[in-house]
């Protein structure tokens, strides 16, 4: 492919706008895609070769890429803050997309339908976010919020606040869900005390728990498949 030229003076098959209109998105590569995301380059580089460079350190990984932040893409020498928000802003459309498919749904009936709403929400976090599916009596989901954030190894949760936006959304069951940034999806024991706390809160409202999911990663584990919910 034409290097060190704008892409406009690129062979129109290689243009890769005029690809996709063409050839349809499916048949671009991620740095091309990345290109056109960038817009434009930088001095004697366009912005594909920009894309491959952002391949090549996430390691030609997109769920490595979706855990950069924005200072990190900046590091790539000719990616300024816009084009790094443009990025930053398509990775997080793709993640909501992932949550969609389960939000369409709108009803859990598993831990694993639990998870698979979760995971694509917290699972590139590089801190501690505490998320909280508030649902009815038909466990369908009425909302759900983040309603703490925390370090790399911490969160603090507000247990008042749990209960509060629990009344204010008339939900009579809770489904609570936190990330690990260190990959270990395995409940701490502060884990499960939190969320036995929760619980026994909750019920005093008639309001019922109903697991809690910790995402790590692509992974999870759910505190009541591991009989952790007294």
């Amino acid at each position: 492919m034409p290097q060190n030229k704008p892409i406009k003076d690129w062979a129109e098959d290689d243009q890769p706008r005029a690809k996709m209109l063409t050839k349809g998105a499916a048949s671009l590569s991620n740095a091309e895609l990345i290109g056109i995301l960038l817009r434009t380059g930088s001095v004697n580089r366009s912005a594909i070769d920009l894309g491959r460079e952002i391949m090549t350190i996430a390691q030609d990984n997109l769920h490595k890429l979706s855990k950069f932040n924005i200072k990190q893409l900046q590091q790539v020498k000719g990616v300024g803050l816009a084009k790094a928000v443009a990025l930053t802003a398509a990775m997080e459309l793709g993640r909501r997309r992932q949550a969609e498919d389960i939000l369409v749904r709108k009803k859990f009936g598993s831990s694993k339908e639990a998870a698979q709403f979760q995971v694509p929400l917290m699972q590139d976090f590089e801190t501690e976010k505490f998320c909280v599916l508030y649902l009815n009596h038909a466990n369908k989901l009425i909302s759900y919020e983040f309603i703490s954030h925390g370090s790399l190894s911490a969160t603090i949760v507000d247990i008042k606040v749990i209960l509060r936006n629990a009344l204010h959304h008339l939900s009579s069951k809770l489904i609570l869900g936190h990330n690990h940034p260190s990959g270990n999806p395995k409940a701490s024991q502060s884990d499960i005390q939190l969320t036995n706390k929760i619980k026994q809160a909750a019920k005093l409202m008639d309001i019922e728990l109903l697991d809690h999911i910790i995402v790590a990663e692509n992974k999870y584990t759910s505190l009541k498949d591991e009989s952790l919910i007294q």
